[in-house]
């Protein structure tokens, strides 16, 4: 990205809460938003916690005026922003999942667009969303919200298995986990990674997706089905992504709706949305919905297929102002692989170097130098090094991901008694066939 200029002193400013990421695709979609709102006349003053701050000092360095607060506690970032601390500012947004409830707060509190507080909060707990849109027609799995395994286990009587055992409001695929037989249901619940209430679910089968979009004038408008590769039960650990997804238009335009239909239902307004689901043979079952963009380096693979900035569109929606259409380009197509080297210890990196400025390689970083751990891949931050690609279509992106991706490597010395790293295979919706299949 070309420099970002300074904000004209005195102009109104873009709250840009919990944006200080030390880097990834966090890190960049913070740039490309604090662009943005530059292009568009603003300041930026951005907030986060204080160990944040401290470990993003190539973000912060980017706004004009930077803020510690916890936007964890969202009535705090209400009373701050009611306090007069937060400035002239005329629009609110946040990418980063454990804001956006902070950020809603904050909109709310200083009388500006943004998304119900409390539906915010709905959104946020799984189970309920879930119910939520199980009540307004939705397919949903059947979930209940447990205190404890013996709860687990009357959850697990009632509906016939296998289950899913998750946390509440995590993200990353982190403590989510397949349970076969009623007495696994300790040890996943034991498995979480904090105390607390959790959630145990019905388990749905089908190609993994997610629909993304944005939210202008009130409505939703989808720019894009993304197809998921993830790891093979017990743990869903993603793996690689394609956008567009290289499915059937029925499967496609079915998935759009659903979501679109679902975040009306909800009562969303504001922002962009990440809904997650999976095809069935009766057709879409939704997961999660989020009100932010989603990881993993969408927003990156978004711009290339729009040839637009979606943050551009929301800020713009923010304002008041105009949003140009939004839409897929003709012959563009992204994907993002993620490589992740078995668990040990970094021994040598081969290749890595010679990605940069190649045709189609939109981002690649190995994400990992000789002497570093490479942990077990049982969630998202497990993973290391990633390969994010275009081409004509989203195939030939992941084709191509996959190419380079056997020509870089990294070297590890397995630590002494590893166990077999996940199943990697691939899902058929994922494979690259032969254009002319269907």
């Amino acid at each position: 990205m070309t420099p970002t200029p300074p904000a004209t002193p005195g102009a109104p400013a873009l709250l840009l809460v919990g944006g200080a990421a030390a880097g990834g695709h966090g890190a960049d979609s913070t740039r490309r938003t604090i662009a943005a709102a530059r292009a568009l006349g603003l300041a930026v003053h951005l907030t986060d916690l204080p160990e944040a701050l401290a470990a993003a000092t190539a973000v912060t360095a980017l706004a004009d005026r930077v803020t510690a607060l916890d936007h964890e506690r969202p009535a705090t970032c209400a009373r701050w922003a009611r306090s007069g601390a937060a400035g002239e500012v005329r629009a609110v947004f946040s990418s980063r999942e454990y804001a956006q409830e902070g950020a809603a707060a904050i909109a709310d509190a200083l009388g500006l667009p943004g998304n119900d507080p409390e539906l915010v909060a709905t959104v946020r707990r799984k189970d309920r969303c879930r119910a939520a849109l199980a009540e307004a027609g939705f397919r949903q799995p059947a979930v209940a919200l447990c205190q404890d395994v013996h709860q687990a286990r009357a959850f697990a009587a009632a509906h016939p298995g296998p289950w899913i055992v998750k946390p509440r409001d995590a993200m990353g695929s982190l403590g989510v986990t397949l349970v076969e037989a009623p007495g696994a249901l300790e040890a996943a619940v034991a498995a979480l990674p904090a105390a607390g209430p959790f959630l145990v679910e019905e388990y749905v089968t089908g190609p993994e997706f997610s629909v993304e979009g944005v939210l202008t004038g009130g409505r939703p408008t989808v720019l894009a089905v993304t197809a998921k590769q993830v790891t093979a039960p017990p743990l869903f650990v993603e793996l690689a992504h394609a956008l567009p997804a290289p499915v059937d238009t029925g499967v496609r335009d079915g998935l759009a709706r659903e979501a679109a239909a679902a975040v009306t239902a909800l009562g969303l307004r504001h922002g962009v949305f990440h809904v997650e689901a999976w095809w069935t043979p009766e057709g879409p079952v939704l997961g999660e919905v989020h009100t932010r963009f989603g990881g993993d380096w969408l927003h990156l693979m978004l711009e290339h297929v729009l040839d637009a900035d979606v943050s551009d569109a929301v800020l713009r929606d923010l304002l008041g102002l105009p949003v140009p259409r939004l839409a897929p380009r003709p012959g563009r197509g992204a994907a993002v692989l993620f490589p992740t080297p078995d668990a040990g210890t970094v021994t040598a990196l081969h290749g890595w170097d010679r990605l940069a400025g190649l045709p189609g390689v939109l981002h690649a970083d190995p994400q990992l130098t000789p002497g570093d751990t490479v942990p077990p891949l049982t969630d998202s931050a497990a993973r290391r090094g990633v390969l994010v690609t275009a081409a004509e279509d989203a195939r030939a992106a992941l084709d191509l991901a996959r190419r380079l991706a056997t020509d870089v490597g990294t070297t590890v010395r397995a630590p002494s008694g590893a166990r077999t790293a996940p199943d990697r295979s691939e899902p058929s919706h994922l494979r690259v066939r032969d254009p002319q299949e269907h």
